[in-house]
């Protein structure tokens, strides 16, 4: 191993200069402290939890080459969920001087010369454990398993992992979200009680992404949420309408809602990308190679947003189908390019870098918090300070609480709790997947057979920061719209809270100089019971964000509100006390007291 790639025993900053993926010349602060961490206790296995972009790979890369220098090891199996990980495994691997063989096949039965070792997909080493055994047990070997969290999504896989890696005198864990929907146990992971008898995963380093933010490791990220009126038609004949995200209704109606905002032949997916667009404009301004993705839930659909972009820009985008055999190729070509647009449906979702990602537009019905976790990883990844990453999104609840939790630090569950929280908020360790994607009973007609979406209107409805939330809402293409994706794009995460601060307060005065003046008192009004319960709904938002931030109960959150604003319970407080209670936490967020 050169020194020139790894050298220097100085603590390096945390923010060193732009590098191939895997391949920084000097370790951030939190790779050195996790290194030392390995290299003071030697251990067989060892879980290292770092935020997506905050370079775990070569963090491993590190390990590696120390081991190999020791001569503690003398081959490397890189295990990763896809082909094209391999690739950049092995890419990544050959420029600090390890080469690695990523086209390795399990009938080849060995790697090549001159390679130290293989890198091979989770698949592949589950339909031949026993030939993975065999390379294992016939050399000292470190085993580096990416994104280990896969290593539970089939029994078989976990079966096959545990039987292939047994005799590996090393293994290195590595995951960006190490967490679960379901409750399958992931290979070589420590799992311990807490306190309520729940048996979660263990890491032995964690690096999350409210440190990894702090560091300038990552972007601070700005999700651009929008609603609108949906219409669509059920298998009865019956036509609906509903707000996207309006509060009170059910899940079903809220899940055709977002499935006719997506539709690609409405006005929501077109209105949209025209709006992020205008932000990739907006940021290329100060980072001229910034790129955008667009994430789509199927085949058609990336293939009718990539020509909705090709009208709106006059540029043909990338296109990214998991049935393409070109599709690793094609995201090198879009990473080394400063080409606007690439479209994908899952292929990119997780691990691929392509760091120039500045824009997403989130554009699938997925709703599962792994899913999100690792969709929103492709943008935060920093190459040098004040870059900013921006999300638009459907402004439904899931993925609201989400976007609000970003900064919530998750654990693998291995059991679950008896019931869930008695506010029924989000809770990102109770099996969000049923939770989000649940039917309801008293809506199950709304489900079954056809379904045909009409039509759709976006209007802008606000913006997602740091657990707060800012904006007054708006017309597509409004003043209000354009205050926010007119944010400057090198900007750090103090900077963007103070600006959007600043643009809410514009736009509520902007309002309240438009507002008519009243002609005479009027009598006292009848209370908005859909106002307040939209008030309460948002107040529930807002305090679940907080406590998953702080770790505080919502219980004691609603009451710690009370305290300082005054007031009777949430269900008989007025809007007045409601919005007291909203400014408030908004003022815990940014953290004024």
């Amino acid at each position: 191993m050169t020194e020139t790639l790894f050298g220097g025993p100085t603590l390096p900053p945390a923010y060193p200069e732009r590098a191939a993926w895997g391949t920084a010349p000097k370790l951030r602060a939190w790779q050195q402290e996790a290194l030392d961490l390995y290299l003071r206790t030697s251990p067989r296995d060892f879980l290292a939890v770092a935020t997506p972009g905050a370079g775990k790979t070569t963090f491993a890369l590190r390990v590696a080459s120390t081991l190999i220098d020791s001569g503690a090891v003398n081959r490397v199996t890189i295990v990763a969920p896809t082909d094209h990980l391999k690739r950049q495994w092995a890419d990544a691997a050959a420029k600090v001087g390890i080469a690695i063989d990523p086209n390795f096949k399990n009938s080849d039965g060995q790697h090549g010369r001159g390679f130290i070792g293989v890198a091979v997909t989770y698949a592949q080493v589950a339909s031949k454990p026993m030939l993975h055994r065999a390379k294992t047990e016939a050399a000292r070997t470190l085993v580096i398993l990416d994104e280990i969290h896969h290593g539970g999504e089939a029994l078989s896989w976990g079966d096959g992992l545990r039987e292939a890696f047994d005799p590996a005198v090393r293994r290195l864990s590595l995951t960006g979200t190490p967490f679960r929907s379901d409750t399958s146990p992931i290979p070589f992971v420590e799992y311990a009680e807490d306190r309520d008898g729940i048996r979660r995963s263990k890491a032995d380093y964690t690096y999350g992404y409210g440190n990894a933010l702090r560091d300038h490791v990552v972007r601070p990220v700005m999700f651009m949420a929008y609603s609108g009126q949906m219409r669509w038609r059920t298998s009865g004949g019956e036509e609906m309408a509903a707000s996207l995200g309006e509060a009170a209704v059910t899940k079903d109606i809220t899940s055709h809602a977002w499935r006719t905002a997506l539709n690609p032949a409405g006005e929501w997916i077109p209105a949209v990308l025209a709006g992020a667009d205008k932000r990739l404009s907006e940021v290329r301004r100060t980072v001229p190679d910034a790129g955008g993705l667009v994430i789509a839930t199927d085949h058609e659909d990336a293939r009718a947003y990539a020509g909705q972009l090709k009208r709106i820009t006059g540029e043909s985008p990338t296109v990214i189908l998991s049935d393409d055999a070109k599709a690793s190729s094609k995201i090198e070509e879009f990473t080394a390019s400063e080409k606007r647009w690439m479209v994908a449906v899952r292929m990119v979702s997780e691990g691929v870098d392509v760091p120039r990602l500045s824009v997403g537009v989130y554009a699938t019905s997925t709703s599962t918090p792994l899913f999100f976790a690792q969709a929103v990883g492709r943008f935060v990844r920093a190459r040098k300070r004040g870059e900013t990453a921006s999300v638009f999104l459907p402004s439904v609840p899931q993925l609201m609480a989400l976007a609000n939790s970003m900064e919530a630090e998750r654990d693998h569950a291995l059991d679950r709790p008896e019931k869930e929280d008695a506010d029924g908020l989000f809770n990102p360790e109770d099996s969000l997947m049923e939770e989000a994607n649940r039917e309801e009973k008293a809506s199950d007609s709304l489900t079954k057979g056809k379904f045909e979406a009409l039509d759709s209107q976006a209007s802008f409805d606000r913006v997602l920061f740091d657990g707060g939330e800012f904006g007054t809402g708006g017309e597509v293409g409004s003043d209000d719209e354009l205050d926010f994706l007119g944010i400057p794009g090198l900007l750090d995460a103090e900077q963007v809270g103070t600006l959007l601060r600043q643009r809410q307060h514009e736009q509520l005065n902007r309002k309240s100089r438009k507002a008519p003046a009243a002609a005479e008192p009027q009598a006292p009004a009848i209370p908005d019971h859909r106002m307040l319960m939209d008030l309460r709904n948002e107040l529930a938002k807002n305090v679940a964000a907080w406590s998953a931030r702080t770790g505080t109960p919502h219980g004691v959150v609603h009451t710690k509100l009370r305290t300082v604003c005054g007031g009777p319970p949430v269900a008989q407080a007025n809007e007045e006390q409601l919005q007291s209670r909203l400014r408030k936490l908004q003022d815990w967020f940014i953290g004024r007291t």
